[in-house]
């Protein structure tokens, strides 16, 4: 994730209330191909709230994965639900207009 270093006092802040993703970001593919696209127009304060709620479940899996045997599904589950919460965030960030969509 490249973030801006700065911003430049003549930019005004966007209004947190009305801003919303720009569905801009791509998730679940392979090479150029990707799967999944979070979906433009969904107030941000709604994205974070579930990404908040994905990461707790992701974590929880994380954690019964380390309490039990033959634990490949939990460890996948939480692998794809991490994968889900970057991607909203990611979204949430270009719309902040804080990153330019480009991660490694």
């Amino acid at each position: 994730m490249q973030p801006r270093t700065h911003t430049s006092p003549e930019v005004p802040m966007p209004d947190l209330h009305t801003l919303t993703t720009p569905g801009l970001t791509t998730f679940s593919g392979q090479g150029e191909q990707a799967l999944f696209r979070v979906n433009a127009g969904v107030p941000i304060s709604e994205a974070l709230a579930h990404v908040s709620d994905l990461l707790h479940l992701a974590k929880r899996l994380a954690e019964d994965a380390t309490q039990e045997r033959d634990t490949g599904r939990h460890a996948w589950a939480s692998h794809y639900l991490q994968e889900i919460s970057k991607a909203v965030v990611d979204d949430v960030l270009v719309a902040l207009n804080v990153w330019d969509g480009h991660s490694k």
